[in-house]
Parts: structure tokens; sequence; C-alpha cells
């Protein structure tokens, strides 16, 4: 009996990358300590709970990683320098995270601090392993671009997903660039992530993104987590291929998922200008509105299209002797 192979298998769990692997182990371990540490201790740094901090950057690195190790899984060719890149990412962000947490034990800014040279030290080094991670990621950023896979749709995700998460970290260089108010009035601090608005202030819950004025770490961390985003968006489409019969069709799932990475690049381009303006990601106006209103009727019409059109074409797949 033959039946039809939808989609290509995920890479054996042995080879998904292991020092990543552990170090997102690790940060789950961080965010729970981080929770407990934030209920018994009520001191606030810059405006928010001393512990919040730690814990958006141990769910965000468990998340990352986690990710970067499924993708160097599905590398071939340049694997050796793919692993290495990997294993320099783990150890860039342990220097990080390890340096956060301190900061926070001792209730300060880890961030744009150079107070004292004790300071200025941390955030060198902390500048230091940020940049490693960056030139880490192009590596293995360029390992996946020349090394195809067996699936077109899951190839372009994990390309994509890999520039795109190049592209918000370098977004986050943008913070460290000091305000004309600290160029007029020095205070030890170098860089923020508010435009228009001191740093602090109203804020989302959790991930505390200001809701009166632009905040550059918006668009550093979408593009960042693009790593989970599009890989995620292709395995929703995998996952609905066994109930939309388009989407069983591989070039059909190419095509919607090119829809997915298109969408989420403009809007990367949107929330990145909207905070350079000062704007509010709660407060949307002028042209970022209206681009943010075009972004969705284009996607939703799209992939309506692409879904109608081909509705009659059958799968391109290749057969599997199930016997």
């Amino acid at each position: 009996m033959t039946t039809w192979s939808l989609v290509a298998p995920l890479p054996r769990p042995g080879r998904w990358h292991r020092p990543l692997l552990i170090f997102a182990v690790a940060m789950v371990v961080l965010a729970v300590a981080a929770t407990a540490a934030a209920v018994v201790d009520p001191r606030e740094v810059t405006g928010a709970g001393a512990w919040l901090k730690p814990l958006k950057f141990a769910i965000s690195g468990a998340f990352y990683t986690l990710t970067l190790a499924w993708i160097i899984g599905q590398v071939q060719r340049g694997r050796r320098i793919a692993d290495r890149a990997g294993t320099w990412v783990a150890i860039s962000l342990s220097v990080e995270i390890v340096l956060i947490f301190i900061l926070a034990g001792l209730g300060q800014s880890s961030h744009f601090n150079i107070t004292t040279p004790l300071h200025t030290a941390v955030w060198a080094v902390m500048a230091a392993s940020i940049t490693l991670v960056w030139i880490m990621t192009l590596l293995i950023a360029a390992a996946v671009i020349r090394d195809p896979g067996p699936d077109p749709a899951r190839t372009l995700a994990a390309r994509t997903a890999v520039i795109l998460a190049l592209i918000g970290l370098a977004l986050g260089f943008l913070m460290t660039l000091p305000t004309p108010g600290q160029l007029d009035d020095f205070e030890g601090i170098v860089g923020a992530h508010a435009v228009g608005i001191p740093d602090g202030g109203p804020g989302l819950p959790l991930v505390g993104w200001s809701t009166v004025g632009g905040d550059l770490r918006i668009p550093h961390f979408i593009g960042m987590h693009a790593l989970q985003v599009i890989p995620l968006a292709l395995l929703a489409l995998e996952l609905l291929a066994r109930c939309i019969p388009p989407l069983a069709d591989p070039r059909i799932r190419l095509e919607v998922l090119t829809v997915v990475i298109i969408t989420f690049s403009a809007t990367l381009v949107t929330v990145t200008v909207q905070a350079l303006l000062g704007q509010s990601i709660v407060q949307p106006s002028g042209g970022v509105l209206v681009a943010g209103i075009a972004i969705a009727l284009g996607a939703g019409t799209a992939i309506t299209i692409i879904l109608f059109r081909k509705r009659t074409r059958r799968p391109d797949v290749a057969p599997v002797d199930s016997r």
C-alpha cells in the first residue's frame, strides 16, 4: 500500500544542539527562581520590579536557544561550524544572564549603567557578550542558508527565521546610543529603550513596554523571536494540512509561509518606525496605523487567494511505501 508523506520528518532528538538545550533548561529553572524572588523582594529598579528583567531574559533566552538548537539540527553541510557557533551562543548568553541576576540581587540596573568603574566593566562585558551572540548567530545563518533541506518550506522557515532574528538582535544596539537628555546632563546612564520619554513609567504587564511613548524593546523583541514565530507558523501549516486539503500540497504551504514571512517582516519595519517616532504600541496613529491595517488586510487577502485558487490541485508529494 502507498500513502502520501505530507511533511519532512523532524530532526532526530540527538541532532539538536545539546549545549543550547542545556541552556534552555537552565533558563526555565532561573525563570522559576526569578518569579519566586519577585514575590519576596519588593525592590524596584528604574520603576519596575527588580526581578522582572531577569524573569523576562530567562524566558526569552529559553525560547531563543531552544529554537536555535532545532535550527542547527536541520544543518547537514557546515554542521561543525554551526555546532561551535551554537556553543558560543550558549556561553555568551550564560555570561549575560548571570550578570543580570547578580545586579538584580543587588537592586541595581544592569543595562546602560556606567555610574562606577565596576558598573562600566559589567556593562562592557554584557555588550561584548551580546555582540558575540550576534556574530555566532550570523555564522549559523550562513550555514543554514548554504544548506538546502529536504522540505522547501522548512528550509525557507529556518533561513528567514535566523535572518530576521539577526535583524532583531541588531535593533537592540539602537538602545545603547545616548539620548539628547543624557548628552546634556550626564548622570552615569548611557542609552535607553524609551523614545521621547524617560525610561520607566507606565507599561504593559510583564513585558513592561511603554504605553505612553516609543519603546525600542518592541522591535528588538519581535525581530529576535522570529526564531520561534516562523517555525511555529510552519508547524501550524503542517498540522492544518491534515484537515485543510489545499495545505497538503507542499507548494501551497510554501506560498502561504512566504506570505507569513512577508507579513512578519513588514510588521517588524512598522513597529521599528513606530518606536523611533515615539509612538506607544497601544496608540498607533497616522502612517503607522494605516500601515498596520494594510498589512493585516494584505495578508488575509493573499492567503485566501492562495488557498482557493489552488483548491483543485493534487498534492505534489513523494510517495512513501508503508508496507
